[in-house]
């Protein structure tokens, strides 16, 4: 059916490799490992497409959604992956999802440095600090994605970035976008070196963050959901601006703050009127 040889089959809940699986929940075994969980055929689909070395996949045809996922099958077994074949029990053993798909894949961590980042001349960059929740970091990936920035850089992380939460929720964008881990001290003094403007976010600005020109090298600073931007951020960025907020709340998510910021200076930089 698979055109993949004969992939081995699994039913048992007490097989090593189910536990394991169950295991790369958690971050401790999974950073032991250097390997973190994908769950999903467009998130499987992205990591192949940026030729992502998956080491494993395992699948179970009884929770297939579609028609496709036998290619999908036979493009990572031909890129390297190892299959194995999952009864219904066992597979809904290991999967993250409520509503699993039948795909799941173990693909290795990876670690980038500031200097590995290749930067346009004008660069458009997104620096969150602290994000506690995976699935804000995740649609902040996301986000930054569709709105064209050229990496994100997670300062002072709370959260992992490698959490299966925040793959699922950046959709597999994760494996699109340069994304960088670093303290915020180094994270400013790279900055600095390039001589990029930093636009914090923060309910005490006076400027609103349209009346402030977005063009050139730019990067948006977003602080953490319950704190906000650290002082050390808001101390040292360039222009501090506001999202105006007519209700009764002071604030919006993290994630969809930056959303609001991120697409006015794509207006601005893609020659919109300001």
């Amino acid at each position: 059916m698979y055109s993949v040889g004969s992939p081995e089959n699994i039913s048992s809940l007490q097989n090593p490799r189910v536990k394991q699986l169950v295991k790369l929940r958690d971050r401790r075994p999974r950073d032991e490992a250097g390997v973190f969980l994908v769950e999903g055929y467009r998130e499987i689909r992205r990591a192949l497409e940026k030729n992502i070395p998956l080491r494993e996949l395992y699948f179970s045809p009884e929770w297939f959604l579609g028609e496709n996922e036998p290619a999908l099958l036979a493009q990572a077994a031909a890129a390297g992956a190892a299959l194995f074949e999952l009864s219904r029990e066992a597979f809904a053993k290991v999967a993250y999802r409520e509503r699993p798909d039948g795909l799941l894949a173990v693909a290795p961590q990876w670690r980038r440095a500031l200097a590995e980042l290749k930067l346009c001349a004008a660069p458009f960059l997104l620096v969150v600090e602290a994000i506690e929740k995976p699935g804000n970091l995740g649609t902040i990936l996301r986000s930054a994605d569709a709105a064209g920035c050229d990496a994100v850089i997670v300062c002072d992380p709370v959260t992992d970035i490698f959490n299966p939460n925040v793959v699922r929720a950046s959709t597999g964008v994760l494996f699109s976008v340069p994304l960088v881990v670093e303290e915020s001290g180094k994270v400013l003094a790279w900055l600095r070196e390039r001589r990029m403007r930093t636009i914090a976010t923060t309910p005490a600005a006076e400027k609103i963050y349209h009346e402030v020109d977005l063009r050139g090298p730019l990067a948006v600073v977003m602080g953490s959901e319950q704190y906000g931007l650290s002082e050390f951020w808001l101390k040292n960025c360039d222009v501090p601006v506001r999202i105006p907020m007519a209700g009764q709340a002071d604030s919006l998510n993290v994630a969809m703050a930056s959303i609001i910021t991120l697409f006015e200076a794509v207006r601005q930089r893609t020659g919109g009127a300001r």
